[in-house]
């Protein structure tokens, strides 16, 4: 079974993460196919809209544990999750999610940088990172207070209180919630809108909304390297021991 599906539903490329017997937990190259599906779609006038999207019980569960202690091992995120969010970040085609379930950790933070997010109503925001002794990433320490406000992003980045759908909708993080089930057919109707809009005024009207794609490419590489250092504390060192004890 393949891990990313790509399927260009007309002018909707539909990036679908598809490892559910390990809740979408993202590898290496899963990563990289989904980077490489971003880029092309960015490259490809046939291509009007992207959507996220997971399985029908869950987002995405964040970073594989094995091949993520094999990046650590390497001293950073692994250049593959950053090539992904690099793509993510610069890519000036709409981007929709549809999400059910958890979307833990990067699951999370991708989310930040949609322009568009429906999701079910027993969806579930989390980010686990301060725990692990890590810092936030994806660019989500500059983008979610923007976003959200400095006191909602801090429980949500620092101290990790989840959102459930409703209050990740009055965060301002997600546009819709329906019913479970619903949501893949709810984004991609709404990405189909988005599609059908006049391509180069929805561009210039995103590129103004934005503002600057570096300084979000310069934080998301402040956090690599605080990421990177953080991995080699014994704070992370003794919570990633214990996880890895409660997983046994």
């Amino acid at each position: 079974m393949t891990d990313i599906i790509i399927d260009d539903q007309g002018p909707v490329r539909v990036i679908r993460m598809n490892r559910l017997d390990k809740k979408n937990a993202l590898t290496l190259p899963m990563y990289s196919a989904m980077a490489e599906a971003v880029a092309g779609a960015a490259s490809d006038a046939r291509v009007r809209c992207i959507m996220m999207a997971g399985g029908p019980d869950v987002f995405c569960a964040g970073n594989d544990i094995g091949d993520f202690m094999k990046a650590a091992q390497g001293g950073g995120l692994g250049q593959p999750i950053l090539d992904f969010l690099y793509a993510l970040v610069r890519c000036e085609k709409p981007v929709v999610a549809a999400v059910n379930g958890n979307a833990v950790g990067v699951g999370t933070t991708m989310l930040l940088h949609c322009d568009y997010v429906v999701a079910g109503s027993t969806a579930r925001l989390s980010t686990p990172f301060v725990g692990l002794g890590l810092v936030p990433e994806a660019g989500s320490s500059l983008v979610a207070p923007r976003l959200m406000g400095h006191a909602r992003a801090f429980a949500l980045l620092v101290m990790g209180q989840p959102l459930g759908a409703p209050e990740a909708k009055d965060a301002g993080i997600v546009n819709a919630v329906v019913e479970p089930g619903e949501a893949d057919s709810a984004a991609l109707a709404a990405a189909g809108r988005i599609a059908a809009l006049p391509a180069e005024g929805v561009l210039m009207s995103r590129r103004l909304m934005r503002g600057s794609v570096d300084e979000i490419v310069r934080r998301i590489d402040e956090e690599a390297e605080a990421f990177k250092a953080r991995l080699k504390s014994p704070e992370a060192q003794a919570a990633f021991m214990a996880f890895l004890s409660r997983k046994k």
